[in-house]
């Protein structure tokens, strides 16, 4: 399979401040890929990096061969931040639609289209609804809906099922196991093991710095209790 990221002694510093350092990794086509880190590890700066929001310091990013940022890749991204970027004061179909329409989405598509990445995250029946009418949970939803409406061949999400009931993140992990099936390549950032152990490759960020990558069978086999989490405690684990 060919490689859609790849990443290439990449450092990104603010001022003095060094958050990721030396970071190389590939992420191959139809990948469903894990960062995992604690808060602060460096994780959210790396997929900016990755969806072209932000740009390294030093080293390269690669995103269907093109340094990002990079403007032409733009519409095969889908990205879902930890924060919500929704027009609160417009209901949740109409901010669909406005970011449908962004991607050249009309008519009789975008009807459609909005109405099956409602059901995958148990919006129908809200869509008429202003969004600060909205609980935090279902502005999550809303957000993960408009990152997938476009059908995008690569998935960016930040901690994507924060908040979301065990029921619906089954329904929309089942989702993304389509999308992979389909060649959707997925990068998601983490907090939930369950979710972690769902993936095929992970690569553990601490301090900045990638610790380990490996494919989640063998970093579990890797653990002494079989947790990944416990690989942070453990100074002698190396990529």
């Amino acid at each position: 399979m060919s490689n859609v990221v790849q990443i290439q002694n990449v450092d990104r510093y603010f001022g003095k401040k060094s958050v990721l350092n030396n970071i190389s990794m590939n992420i191959s086509e139809g990948e469903i890929f894990g960062i995992l880190g604690p808060s602060g590890s460096g994780k959210t700066t790396l997929i900016k990096l990755i969806a072209g929001i932000d740009k390294s310091s030093k080293g390269e990013v690669l995103v269907y061969e093109k340094e990002m940022p990079n403007f032409t890749v733009l519409s095969s991204i889908g990205y879902m931040g930890q924060s919500d970027a929704l027009y609160t004061d417009l209901t949740g179909a109409d901010n669909l639609s406005f970011f449908g329409a962004l991607y050249n989405l009309k008519g009789k598509e975008l009807k459609d289209r909005i109405q099956e990445v409602a059901e995958i995250v148990g919006l129908e029946d809200a869509l008429s609804k202003h969004v600060n009418q909205y609980s935090g949970g279902m502005k999550k939803r809303l957000s993960l809906a408009i990152a997938i409406l476009h059908k995008p061949t690569l998935l960016i999400l930040d901690e994507p099922t924060v908040g979301i009931d065990p029921v619906l993140r089954k329904q929309i992990w089942n989702q993304f196991t389509d999308m992979k099936k389909q060649g959707t390549t997925i990068i998601i950032t983490t907090h939930i093991m369950e979710e972690a152990e769902k993936c095929e490759r992970i690569g553990l960020i601490r301090e900045g710095e990638l610790i380990a990558l490996d494919t989640t069978e063998n970093l579990i086999s890797r653990s002494q209790t079989g947790k990944i989490e416990d690989l942070y405690f453990d100074n002698e684990v190396s990529s």
